[in-house]
């Protein structure tokens, strides 16, 4: 059975013009009038909820989307990051493999960009020792990591978009000789994943702009000399509706009621049994697809799912995400990385890098 160890890292209207036409004609003036309301939907469908730049569209206007947000293309360029700054290994995995039939054209293509080979290769394994030197070194990458989500966090508001936020995360990332440790990672595109509303997690940042009443949870990761932070929280944009606060408040109390019970010896399926039970007495559920995971040298170290080892030295996340309503189930877009709630309903996280020690738990990401 799993323990906690000291060192864990854990639309129409009528007119009275109508009265002087034919029969015909006010059918006519109807027909035409609902054409263009329901051209100007096809073209632009939620544009009160979805707003982007003048040129900006949505690259899948044939998916069943389960909310209201869509994606807002084109994406920007990816991001650089000074050659002097250290990076992971699969910041530069570049290859990219093709095949084709006799005719020429392409029938299959796949790439390994971005494949994390170390993390395959320590699949199943125990989780990593650290010592005192790497608990620094983690301490530090947390540190770092935290400083850059509060700075996202403070250009919340409506009208900026999730690439604006991408961009300054990259940049404050950079400014402290860092990686930003979603880029590249399995051909992630982007810095940051921002997560709006329905969205669970792993949101890609576009040209959407945020909208009075969205909620948004912005997920930053950095790798700072050889060793990753993560944290994550959910924010307001403007003034949000009371079902909207009290999501965000029963993930942060999920979240921090998780904490208190870790220690050395404690049990980490004790983890999931105290957040659901939070969940469910406030009307909202708890993914199940997606859990915390060690996390050192590796970006994603494997799950909170640790063998006990004594007196063991590691780092872990935990991270819930409740959505609101008792449909835990999530779905994904075509991009393959957004996932949403099935139903549309909002979703929420908070994220926070732990170390066990022997005196109990050390919040490395903590806030002020």
């Amino acid at each position: 059975m799993a323990t906690l160890h000291p060192g864990w890292n854990v639309l129409l209207v009528a007119s009275s013009a109508f009265a002087d036409r034919s029969s015909a004609d006010r059918n006519a003036l109807k027909q035409n009038k609902i054409h263009k309301v329901v051209h100007d939907l096809v073209k632009n469908p939620l544009s009160t909820v979805n707003v982007g730049g003048k040129d900006s569209y949505n690259p899948f206007p044939n998916y069943s989307y389960t909310g209201s947000i869509r994606p807002m293309y084109p994406l920007s360029a990816r991001r650089r990051v000074p050659d002097h700054i250290p990076r992971p290994e699969y910041a530069a995995d570049g290859r990219v493999k093709a095949f084709f039939c006799q005719t020429k054209f392409l029938i299959r293509s796949f790439s390994s960009v971005g494949y994390p080979k170390a993390e395959v290769r320590a699949a199943g394994q125990p989780p990593r020792i650290l010592n005192k030197e790497e608990q620094e070194k983690m301490r530090t990458a947390c540190h770092l990591t935290r400083e850059v989500l509060d700075i996202a966090a403070s250009h919340v508001r409506p009208g900026i978009t999730t690439d604006e936020l991408d961009e300054i995360v990259h940049n404050a990332t950079i400014e402290r000789n860092a990686y930003p440790s979603p880029l590249n990672y399995r051909n992630f595109p982007k810095s940051v994943c921002t997560s709006v509303n329905e969205v669970i997690c792993h949101g890609i940042p576009d040209q959407r702009k945020l909208q009075e009443g969205d909620i948004i949870n912005i997920d930053v990761s950095l790798y700072y000399d050889g060793y990753h932070g993560d944290v994550n929280a959910t924010y307001p944009v403007g003034q949000i509706d009371e079902e909207s606060q009290k999501l965000i408040r029963t993930t942060r109390e999920c979240l921090d009621e998780s904490i208190k019970i870790c220690k050395p010896g404690a049990l980490i399926r004790d983890i999931g049994k105290t957040i659901e039970p939070i969940a469910r007495a406030n009307g909202c559920s708890s993914v199940r697809t997606y859990t915390g995971h060690g996390i050192h040298e590796l970006f994603h170290a494997g799950s909170p799912n640790i063998p006990h080892y004594a007196k063991n030295k590691a780092v872990f996340t935990i991270e819930p995400m409740i959505n609101l309503g008792h449909n835990w189930g999530e779905v994904h877009w075509p991009d393959n990385w957004t996932a949403t709630t099935v139903d549309g309903k909002r979703s929420a996280q908070f994220e926070e890098t732990l170390l066990i020690t022997e005196d109990g738990v050390e919040v490395l990401t903590a806030g002020k």
